[in-house]
Order: structure tokens, then sequence, then C-alpha cells
């Protein structure tokens, strides 16, 4: 955990490199889009403006600067899942493995066709109490679990062995051989540790995602018992951007970021200064603040209830309960830097961060966050907090469960998870439209939960509209009949340096013309998809790439096109 350190004084340089590299003075926008101006497209297009900004006349109908408007044509996207590695999490890392294909359908839907990578990392961030552990910290993990099934087996009270039930029943591989490929920062072919799925090729060889991910995703049950879910996924983003880390460049400039925390415990992200509160009073820490029995030998989970967490009201149930910044007193509400557990606050904007910058790229775009834990099935916004009727659970947690689930199997006792307060705060802060982000982890399957994951994300990639109303050139033939120069400016791997190409129509079927890697297909009258027809617009573009030749991140392609005279008759829908 030490080497991790050196990072939070230049954490920001590694995303500031991620954005200089694809934007070479001009206007914000790329594979994943915005506007030449940053504001109202409109407003740099529409022949009625007194001026339009490349200098031309605005009468003339041409659209604006060198390259038009800059098109939303990504479907790029980067997901982390952080996953409990603790002893309890054997069936739940079962559940995922076994309904990952939910989340893949979506994303390999041909109406999606999404470009992506997936990284699995831990919530084991190391604990005093934690010393046989190995903590990932962040680090991403890409292997079989048939070669580490070790880590299926939990030696803590009671014992467990999850091996079957989160690994051979749902895995078929005895490896993953990862092919080497290339980022956007380093263009030597390395196996990168994480799945990847771009323009139609991925680095699995002839192996299935699907099949991949069920054997990559359980993280066995030998992990921390105290889990850091934030701080984890914290040092996963981080360590993406340090050029020492084997996983740098997995977050790819103007990707979609989507955060996934599956866990049945509340977060442990404690601050290593104030790592006594764990520590009995022979090694100088203070038992009677945060522990449920201070005359005991060691601390149980409750210590991170207690210590990150107040409540209002009896606890049958109690009115209200919300996090808190606390003190090694056990004081509520005080300053960031003197919270035993990191500060919220270190991780909304953190990963706000990230969204502003993405935004540099696509005005409209946000970083995704779903938390699969101790939430009834069905969660509404609504959530009981209790004390547990039972004192041994009562000790062991600090709170009752937030849901259960029994499989009816009579070997199996009924399963709990505790109310995920801290998450459920950070998770809110990422909330999209109406759509629920948080799902519960006491359900038989997650498919609904995965799917509804995937859906947000394929909410985020939007239809390379032309936010313009454009003109018929030929008012003869049937249909619109555009007239346009695509030009795309790529990045070059480790330079920076700009490529300009220009865009070919693509075939009359729609295919790619001989010698080239990218072109065009104009969609007008019924082919337009419903998100832009919604708008008013009357174009859209599908840019179709060869597969294995995917644009390098940073990418922008502008659209200039002869524009519409007479906005009430070709766009009679606009406002």
């Amino acid at each position: 955990m030490g080497s991790m350190g050196s990072l939070d004084g230049r954490m920001w340089l590694g995303i500031v490199g991620l954005l200089a590299c694809g934007c070479a003075g001009r206007a914000t926008g790329s594979e994943s889009g915005g506007d030449a101006t940053g504001g109202d497209p409109t407003s740099a297009t529409d022949p009625s403006s007194p001026t339009d900004p490349s200098g031309t006349s605005a009468d003339t109908g041409s659209g604006p600067g060198p390259y038009g408007v800059q098109l939303t044509v990504s479907k790029d996207v980067d997901i982390l899942f952080v996953i409990d590695n603790s002893g309890s999490m054997g069936e739940e890392q079962g559940r995922l493995a076994g309904d990952i294909a939910a989340l893949v359908a979506v994303l390999e839907d041909p109406a999606v066709r999404a470009n992506y990578r997936i990284g699995f990392t831990t919530t084991d961030n190391g604990n005093p109490w934690c010393g046989s552990t190995s903590p990932e910290a962040g680090k991403l993990q890409m292997s079989s679990c048939r070669g580490r099934t070790g880590d299926f087996v939990f030696n803590g009270n009671p014992p467990a062995d999850a091996s079957a039930i989160a690994c051979t029943d749902v895995c078929n591989l005895e490896s993953l051989e990862i092919v080497p490929t290339t980022t956007e920062f380093d263009p030597d072919p390395k196996p990168r540790p994480w799945i990847e799925y771009i323009e139609g090729r991925s680095n699995l060889g002839d192996v299935t995602s699907v099949a991949a991910m069920q054997c990559a995703a359980p993280q066995g049950i030998a992990g921390c018992g105290f889990e850091s879910h934030l701080e984890s996924m914290y040092k996963a983003l981080l360590r993406a951007q340090n050029a020492d880390e084997e996983q740098y460049g997995f977050l790819r400039s103007n990707a979609i970021l989507s955060i996934v925390i599956v866990t049945d415990e509340v977060d442990c992200s404690y601050n290593d200064a104030y790592q006594s509160i764990f520590l009995p009073a022979d090694q100088g820490g203070d038992p009677g603040v945060f522990w449920s029995d201070p005359e005991a030998s060691a601390p149980t989970s409750a210590v991170c209830w207690n210590a990150g967490v107040v409540c209002e009201g009896s606890g049958t149930p109690y009115d209200s309960c919300r996090s808190s910044n606390k003190d090694v007193t056990g004081a509520s509400d005080v300053s960031d830097n003197d919270a035993v557990l990191h500060p919220l606050s270190r991780y909304v904007d953190f990963v706000q961060e990230i969204e502003v910058l993405k935004q540099q790229y696509t005005p409209s775009q946000e970083v995704l966050v779903s938390v699969i834990a101790g939430v009834p099935d069905g969660y509404d916004g609504t959530l009981t907090y209790s004390n547990s009727l039972d004192p041994i659970d009562q000790n062991d947690f600090g709170i009752g469960p937030g849901c259960t689930y029994d499989d009816v199997d009579p070997m199996t006792p009924v399963q709990t998870a505790r109310p995920p307060v801290r998450m459920r705060e950070f998770a809110e802060q990422f909330e999209v439209g109406d759509g629920a982000n948080l799902y519960s982890v006491c359900q038989d399957t997650y498919s609904d939960a995965l799917s509804a994951v995937a859906n947000s994300i394929r909410d985020q990639i939007k239809p390379a509209c032309m936010p313009v109303c454009v003109a018929d050139t030929d008012p003869v033939s049937t249909g619109l009949q555009p007239e346009c120069t695509l030009v795309q400016q790529a990045p070059e791997v480790g330079s920076g340096e700009i490529t300009e190409t220009v865009v070919e129509p693509c075939l009359a079927d729609g295919t790619l013309p001989d010698a080239v890697d990218v072109c065009y297909v104009a969609l007008v009258d019924d082919a337009l998809s419903d998100f832009c027809d919604d708008m008013g617009w009357n174009l859209e573009f599908q840019l179709v790439r060869r597969p294995g030749v995917p644009a390098p991140g940073g990418t922008s392609v502008g659209a200039d096109c002869t524009l519409s005279q007479n906005k009430a008759i070709d766009c009679p829908d606009l406002p």
C-alpha cells in the first residue's frame, strides 16, 4: 500500500495527459463527441446567425470552421468491477459470474456494438488484522479462478470452501491467455490485465468474453474482511494513470467510465494514519470507541459501521442513518483531515473530476456508478436501518441486515447483507436521470441488475446526429440528398501528433471501400435513429471501421455540410 502514496501528488497529471493527446488546439469533441463550440450546436451552424465561426458569411449555407461540427460517434466504454472478496461472498461471486452474459448481451448487441474494456479488482486494501491476505489495493486481476482455487477457501469462523459454487461450477477455462495489445499511450503490444473487445476484435483469442469473464470475475473469499470498496476503486483508477503500473492505459480519454461495486458489507476505507481504531489498548488503540466489545481480543466488522455512520432514533428501526466523518475519539462531523475513514468527498470529488475532464470531449457524458449491495430487492431509494435482533450478529456488524437471502438449501444458512450507507451516498452523487443505480445483492440472479448496468451504458452511447438542419441538394430525387465532408483527426500513439483523414462515403451496401479503414453512411428519413428523429435533425452519420482497426483514443470527427436555408420545410420538428 505504501507505494500508492506517491501517486497522490501527480494523480491528475495522468488524466491531463489523457486529454492533451487528443485536443491539439481545436474545438472540443471527439469520437465521444461534443459540438464545435462546446455549447449550443445550432449557434455555430444556423445560417440565420449573423456570423459563422469560420469567418465565412453566414448566408453561404456552409458549415462552420474547416471541419464543421464535431460528431458524437464513440462507443468506447471502460468498466471497472470492484468485487468483495471476503469470506461471505462465495455464492454472490458465483451468481455474478453466472449472470455476466446479461451485461455482454447488451454491450455486443448490434444496435450498441460497444468497444469495451472490463477490469476486475477486489475490496482488499489491507488492514492490521489482515496480514495473511495479499491486498490488491486497486490492482486489476486477470486470471482464471481455476488457477487459484486456494483463494476460494476461507479459514475464518465459520470456515468455507466456495471453490465450486464461485468458480468451477461457472468457469470452464483452466487458464486465460491474453493477446498482447497496444493502448493510446503505449505503442508496444503487451498482455494487459483486462478484457477488451474493440471493433470486433478481442484480446482473448478464440475465447468469448462471457467465458473469460465467468473465470476472471470470481475473486475468491480469502480477502480482508475489513472491505475498502471506495479506496480500492480510487487506487484502481489512479494506477490506470501511472505509467509504472501494469494497468496503465486502462482508462481511455474519450471512453464512458462505468464503476460497478459488488458486496454484502459496508465500506471500511480507512485512513492509514488512524489504523489504531482497529488495535487493542496494548498496541496503542482505544477499543472503547468503535469496537462492539472493548474487552475482545480483536475487532469485528462493526468497527467499519461505527466509524463511518451516525443514526437518529432507537435502532428499532432508526429514523435515519447517514455517513459522518468521525475522529479517533468518536466525535462526529469532524474535518476531513481528522476522519478515521477517508471522507466521502475524497471519492466524490475524484470521480467528478474525471467526469468533468471527459466532458471536454463529450459535454453530456456522465460517469456511471452502480452498486450491488445490501439493499432490498426492487430498491426504490428507501432503506430501513435497524439493529439486529441477534446479539452475535449485532456484535459482528454493528447494524442489522439491509437485505436477506435464503436459497432454501438446508445446508446453507440464510445470507445477509449490510446496508451500504457510504456507498449509497457515493452512488447517489452519480445518479443519471430517473434510473436506479443501487441493486440488491440478496437475489438468486443478478441478470436484471447487470442488464440495467449495461443499459445505462447503452443510453450514454448516442447516435451521431448532425446537430444542424442540412440542405437537400437534389430536391428532384426522393428523400434528403445531403452534401457533406467528414474529416477525422487522430492522434498518433506515443507522439500525439495529429493525422487528418478525409472520411469517404461507404459503398452502397454499407461496406468499406478498398484500402481505407473508416467510411461513413449517411442516414436520412426512415433510416434515422429515434434519438436523432426525436431531436428534429434530418441527418445522422454511421461510421464503419475495419475490424481490428479502432480509432485511437482522442480521435475526433468533424462534419461540414451544406445547410438548409428553409428549416421549416427541411426540419419541421426543430423548435
